[in-house]
């Protein structure tokens, strides 16, 4: 592998974590086994820290294909509490608001499920990366400050609901989506749909382009991959050994 030409990492991020903790760590297990300061390496589409799945690293010269790869389809898996809203449409918030939930059942929600599919317009989320004029809305959204985001067009090709539990008013959805989907949005607005509010309480990126999680590594895996790569090393690294 020549990490410095340019390679493609499939990695399974992990809760808690951001994207861009998850690339540091990779670059840095890369940058010190090439004995090199620092690997240049980027990542294509953000994961909330929240959020788990696919994130794909590129290296070197690969770093050119990131733009091209944002534009693949994405599929995710999707859990939402009904009833409730939080700040930021997922448990980053506590619960800021409940709803009646009494009327909501599996006939409703499929029916609603099925407004979503095809070319909608979404508002982003306040506490989202979008820029404002020169600041990103989630720093904006922390500091007290009013954010307002345009809505956008995206694309919906499926939604399917592979659950529904109507004692905890639970239910997981499978979503595949074009470029620019916020799924936490996604669940914002499936709630207001349904007449009732809705937070996510678990999102995995289950699919990205040709990629699949199945295909990732952990973390956890990752150095033990590394060590079993027969690697390029750049050739002043070599002069000097």
């Amino acid at each position: 592998m020549n990490f410095q030409e340019g390679e493609i990492i499939c990695i399974n991020k992990p809760y808690g974590m951001s994207s861009f903790g998850a690339l540091a760590h990779i670059r840095f297990l890369i940058s010190r086994k090439l004995h090199v300061k620092r690997v240049k390496t980027g990542h294509a589409g953000t994961l909330d820290p929240l959020a788990t799945g696919v994130l794909i690293l590129c290296t070197g010269r690969a770093t050119k294909q990131i733009e091209q790869m944002q534009y693949a389809t994405k599929e995710y898996t999707a859990t939402l509490q009904l009833g409730a809203t939080t700040a930021s449409y997922d448990r980053e918030h506590t619960v800021n608001m409940t709803y009646p939930t009494r009327h909501i059942t599996r006939t409703l929600i499929e029916q609603v499920l099925q407004g979503f599919v095809g070319e909608i317009e979404q508002v982003p989320p306040e506490y989202s990366a979008c820029n404002i004029g020169g600041d990103r809305a989630y720093k904006l959204a922390r500091k007290g400050k009013t954010v307002e985001l345009k809505p956008k067009k995206l694309r919906i090709d499926e939604i399917e609901l592979t659950h529904f539990d109507p004692q905890t008013m639970q239910m997981s959805i499978r979503v595949v989506c074009g470029k620019g989907t916020y799924i936490r949005a996604l669940a914002r607005d499936i709630g207001q749909a349904l007449g009732s509010g809705a937070f996510l309480t678990a999102l995995c990126r289950t699919r990205l382009g040709d990629v699949r999680i199945e295909q990732c590594l952990t973390l956890d895996e990752f150095p033990a991959w590394l060590d079993q790569q027969d690697i390029v090393i750049p050739q002043k690294q070599k002069n000097i050994s």
